[in-house]
């Protein structure tokens, strides 16, 4: 498209997607990576909540989390979720939909050794969106993990990765007068070509 040049320019979403990260990371004064990411229950209601974006690779976006949270589960249901990445510094956004899976091999391994040892013990003893009678009951379990874990905790077997691979990415850039410039990515299937279309602001 003539016009999808400057901050818009090249053909791997993923790139781009990088190169704008790595712009906000200089500008943004706190969690960069940071996204509202967006999932529905079993009966169709949508959740949000802000979760860290820890990588993203050559063809999906991946973070970990607790798979018994209410996020985990609804994404085990629908397999599908949805977020939104935005700098206030730089007045852009990037918007995902797309298909989920479970990253639980050695990349979730190596990320969850790379974490302190507190927030191991912390994944360990949280029951992560279950109701808690008091943080003193939370700081009880974390002493009773610590204790049964020891100082080099493994991965929980209901903790690691959820890599979303895109069916449409949004990049979106402030405009004057609220005339902003949107260039959507878009395939019907994980295997089709991408299909680059502006959008009206």
């Amino acid at each position: 498209m003539a016009d999808r040049s400057g901050i818009f320019g090249g053909d791997d979403p993923f790139v781009l997607a990088r190169s704008w990260l790595t712009e906000a990371e200089a500008s943004e004064p706190n969690d960069p990576n940071a996204i509202a990411f967006a999932t529905v229950d079993a009966d169709g209601l949508p959740n949000a909540r802000m979760v860290l974006l820890k990588e993203i690779e050559a063809d999906a976006f991946l973070f970990y989390t607790n798979y018994g949270s209410a996020k985990g589960r609804e994404i085990a249901i629908a397999g599908k979720a949805a977020f939104v990445m935005h700098w206030k510094s730089l007045r852009r956004q990037i918007r995902v939909r797309g298909v989920t899976s479970r990253e639980e091999g050695s990349m979730a391994d190596e990320y969850f050794a790379s974490r302190s040892l507190q927030s191991r013990l912390g994944a360990w003893a949280s029951r992560q969106s279950e109701p808690l009678a008091s943080r003193g009951r939370l700081m009880a379990e974390v002493a009773r993990v610590t204790a049964a874990q020891g100082l080099a905790p493994e991965r929980p077997p209901f903790w690691g990765g959820i890599r979303l691979k895109p069916l449409e990415i949004e990049f979106w850039a402030d405009g004057a007068f609220r005339l902003h410039d949107r260039f959507q990515w878009r395939r019907a299937t994980l295997a089709d070509s991408w299909e680059i279309t502006r959008l009206n602001p």
